[in-house]
């Protein structure tokens, strides 16, 4: 059954990447009726608004290693707020991105929510790359390409230190699914760390439904829920065009949709990110339409 209280919470966040436009993903969210389609399911939905963002334009980018994280991890800690009270009262958590260096807000929130019910997060990570650089090993110094490391520790830093606990999530509980373009730095992490990954290497050959189940079963065990972080362009760019940092080759329609039907079968999600939509590269909203869909599929809509 579909949760019964949602809350929306919008982080129109760019700065974590070189390219403008994400910031307006929540608004095109929006456009495509997330908050009414998801009252449609039978959801009560408070809409929480939008966080305040710094624009890249009035802000001091700091360390080239790590750009603009001082001001993102201000934003983070505040989503962290957001999103910990909404959990506290029972309510699903859907953060409306933004880039992905959001992560290190909801995740953690997410996190610490789990601590109290006695239990670790799972995490399923849903991104075409990996997100785990680290400032000494980032080709780019963009901080969105950050916050999966930062969740599992110690660095950056300013955003592994968000939250009650660092790391805010073990290496045992956490999957990358969609995985297909890692820097050098980031698969030495992966193997370092023990982190699972399904790539679409794996999606081909096993099928999304054996991946889906691997990975929810991974996330799951002994935990007290399942995070879900999904980057939009984790899709084939022929489904989602309006992402900054698209990479051909991607799950088709009903593969994202799968794995989100069978995220809602589990009953296991607490909370989770729709990031990385770019209006200003998409096509008559198709992106933000698609993100939607698959934010009802994770919430329990049906087919039948």
């Amino acid at each position: 059954m579909p949760p019964r209280l949602v809350h929306i919470i919008g982080v129109p966040l760019d700065l974590g990447q070189g390219r403008r436009g994400v910031d307006m993903g929540p608004s095109a969210l929006r456009i495509a009726g997330i908050d009414r389609r998801v009252a449609e399911l039978g959801c009560e939905v408070l809409d929480r608004g939008d966080l305040g963002v710094p624009i890249p334009e009035t802000c001091d980018p700091g360390d080239a290693r790590k750009k603009y994280v001082r001001q993102i991890a201000q934003v983070c800690r505040e989503l962290h707020g957001m999103a910990l009270e909404s959990l506290a009262a029972g309510a699903v958590p859907v953060v409306l991105g933004g880039d992905h260096s959001l992560g290190a807000g909801s995740v953690a929130a997410a996190a610490d929510w789990a601590e109290a019910q006695g239990q670790p997060l799972g995490l399923l990570w849903v991104d075409a790359h990996g997100d785990i650089n680290t400032p000494d090993s980032s080709l780019s110094g963009n901080v969105h390409g950050m916050p999966l490391a930062a969740l599992l520790g110690p660095e950056p830093s300013e955003l592994a230190r968000i939250g009650h606990r660092s790391p805010a999530v073990a290496a045992a509980q956490t999957v990358l699914v969609g995985i297909r373009d890692l820097d050098a730095g980031e698969k030495a992490m992966i193997r370092e760390r023990g982190v699972h990954v399904f790539t679409m290497s794996d999606i081909d050959r096993l099928g999304m439904a054996v991946v889906a189940e691997r990975a929810i079963a991974i996330a799951g065990r002994g935990t007290a829920g399942i995070h879900v972080s999904f980057d939009m362009d984790v899709c084939d760019p022929s489904i989602a065009p309006g992402v900054g940092t698209a990479v051909r080759g991607g799950v088709d329609f009903r593969e994202a949709h799968l794995l989100m039907e069978m995220v809602a079968d589990s009953g296991r999600l607490t909370s989770l990110d729709i990031v990385e939509i770019n209006p200003i590269l998409d096509v008559q909203n198709t992106t933000a339409a698609l993100g939607t869909e698959l934010a009802l599929s994770a919430l329990g809509q049906k087919i039948l």
